[in-house]
């Protein structure tokens, strides 16, 4: 036997370049490696027997829309919008392969056949096979006359799942109320502001929480979108004025873990023990020569908690916020401020929200900024908190007659994505805005977005 030793062949003249005439076999041996120059192309016009990868098939462009005999080795995207047709499957040898796609999502409407040749066997049998599911591919290889034809792989195209989208928030609570007063040197509290989540840039959530990671949005869900109530404004009494808890607000749907920001503390009355825990919480209603009130705690990561009086104070307590403490008394008669907001750019302008309710004072009455609302002074109701911003009511203030606490601020939600994932589906008519290549939901209401 000659042998040929040689580092490289090429064609004597032009680019074609045949190895072997028809009928030989040509080996490469165990453990040789053949390399094809870079942009040369290597055309099988025989059997490939152990060559390359097993089972595969190299698909061909063309779109098949009739019946036609495959060949071995090839994939085929078959289209039956016009009607069902038949794929004749080539003459069965050990490792042939064929395989077909439904190019157009019809095989359910309109099916694909695949017909053996002559005897030979689908699955052990000499019945033609129908597919018929939507979307699917099959790729088939030859193993023996025993089994025939055997599906190897089979996938839907359903199969790959569109990437989910990233999704910023603001998630406010609504704020809640302030307390009322009774006539007889009173002053209550204000209301704490509505739990404060947030992931935009590296902005903070409430409570000192560090920003939080961005919603990522399956496209065809339904997410669901609740905004928080106000609290309620407390009556003119010393026995039911306590303020009402702000409701929670949310985002909830499948694949994503349910946000939610928990309803602002209410503002306390001065001889009512009753819950003021809240997102953040409200302030501690005092009345003189009477009970100590102590302010209710934040939520963890949402909001800070109320300001606590001290007995024959004359003063009560402010409403924590979402960046801040609300604070206690100060001196006879002065009621405490509420406690600081946040502010965030997710609008494409800064915005302070969420600031607690300030508390009565017979003499002076609490501050309050970013949405929470004022204390009365002397004789004054409270001030309510600022609509869509999670602020706490103001509480009120008697020192000669009934005066309500301020309701606290409906809370928010707004949700920010890139323009291009934008759907256009919403419920609830959002106000919707854009900044830069970002377009902007801002719920004031409840409602939905559908990715």
């Amino acid at each position: 036997m000659s042998k040929i030793e040689v580092d490289a062949v090429e064609p004597q003249s032009g680019t074609a370049l045949t190895i072997g005439a028809s009928g030989d076999t040509i080996t490469v041996p165990s453990g040789a490696a053949l390399t094809i120059a870079s942009g040369a192309t290597i055309t099988n016009s025989g059997t490939a027997v152990n060559f390359g990868a097993t089972g595969s098939a190299s698909w061909t462009t063309t779109v098949k829309t009739s019946t036609f005999t495959a060949a071995a080795g090839e994939g085929y995207f078959c289209n039956t919008t016009s009607g069902g047709f038949t794929v004749n499957l080539p003459a069965g040898s050990a490792g042939a392969v064929v395989a077909v796609k439904d190019y157009l999502n019809t095989f359910d409407t309109n099916n694909l056949t695949i017909a053996a040749n002559g005897s030979d066997k689908i699955g052990g049998s000499t019945d033609d096979k129908v597919l018929n599911t939507e979307g699917i591919a099959a790729t088939l290889i030859f193993i023996d006359s025993t089994q025939g034809w055997l599906v190897t792989d089979d996938g839907l195209q359903s199969s790959l799942k569109v990437a989910p989208y990233a999704v910023d928030f603001l998630c406010i609570a609504g704020g809640g109320g302030g307390g009322g007063a009774n006539a007889g040197g009173e002053a209550n509290a204000g209301g704490g502001a509505g739990g404060y989540r947030n992931s935009f840039g590296s902005e903070s959530s409430g409570g000192g929480g560090s920003s939080e990671t961005s919603l990522a949005l399956t496209i065809g869900v339904q997410y669901t979108i609740t905004v928080g109530a106000a609290g309620s404004a407390g009556a003119a009494s010393n026995t039911t004025g306590i303020g009402g808890l702000g409701g929670d607000s949310s985002i909830s749907g499948t694949g994503i873990t349910t946000i939610t920001s928990a309803g602002g503390g209410r503002g306390q009355v001065y001889n009512a023990a009753r819950n003021n825990d809240g997102g953040s919480g409200g302030g501690g209603g005092s009345s003189s020569g009477l009970s100590t009130g102590t302010g209710g705690s934040g939520t963890a990561n949402q909001g800070f908690n109320g300001g606590t009086s001290t007995t024959s104070s004359g003063g009560a307590g402010g409403g924590g916020g979402a960046g801040g403490v609300g604070v206690g008394m100060t001196s006879t008669g002065v009621g405490g401020n509420g406690g600081i907001g946040l502010s965030s750019s997710i609008t494409g302008s800064a915005v302070g929200r969420a600031g607690g309710g300030g508390g009565g004072g017979t003499s002076t009455r609490g501050t309050a900024s970013q949405g929470g609302g004022q204390g009365g002074e002397g004789n004054e109701a409270g001030t309510a908190g600022t609509i869509n911003t999670g602020g706490g009511g103001g509480g009120g203030s008697a020192a000669g007659a009934n005066y309500t606490g301020g309701a606290g601020g409906k809370g928010v939600v707004i949700l920010r994505m890139t323009t291009a994932n934008y759907s256009s589906t919403t419920t609830g008519s959002p106000t919707v805005t854009t900044d830069g290549s970002d377009t902007i939901l801002t719920f004031n209401s409840s409602g939905s977005y559908t990715a």
